[in-house]
């Protein structure tokens, strides 16, 4: 599985350069960004669609690393309360077998009504 994922990342890396490659001339434009709200006028610098791309993709980079290691603390958590009961479960099944075996005789012709009296 380790190697499948090194292969995929590559194939995923020459797949990305092919795509820069041949569209170098859109990636180079200049965008500039202007907002106009409630009459504040901003325009940005001249930005290249080529930083623009690298931060879109840089953001969710960091949005899935950050949900990815809150999904891992979670079931880290989860994982150690399982852990913690099956041993619990384990340790009262092992006290459970350890009982000793008692017998009490009693005749079939018997029945628990008879023997306890008035």
């Amino acid at each position: 599985m380790k190697h499948f994922k090194f292969i995929l990342a590559i194939i995923i890396m020459l797949i990305v350069v092919v795509i820069v490659v041949q569209n170098h001339d859109a990636f180079s434009k200049t965008v500039v960004f202007t907002i106009d709200f409630l009459g504040i006028k901003w325009q940005s610098a001249s930005v290249s669609n080529y930083y623009i791309v690298t931060i879109a993709f840089l953001f969710g980079v960091l949005v899935t690393g950050v949900y990815g290691m809150l999904e891992r603390f979670r079931l880290k958590k989860q994982l150690k309360i399982i852990t913690s009961a099956s041993a619990a479960k384990e340790q009262e099944l092992n006290s459970l077998r350890n009982l000793p075996i008692t017998t009490e005789e009693t005749s079939p012709e018997e029945s628990p009504e008879e023997t306890q009296g008035p």
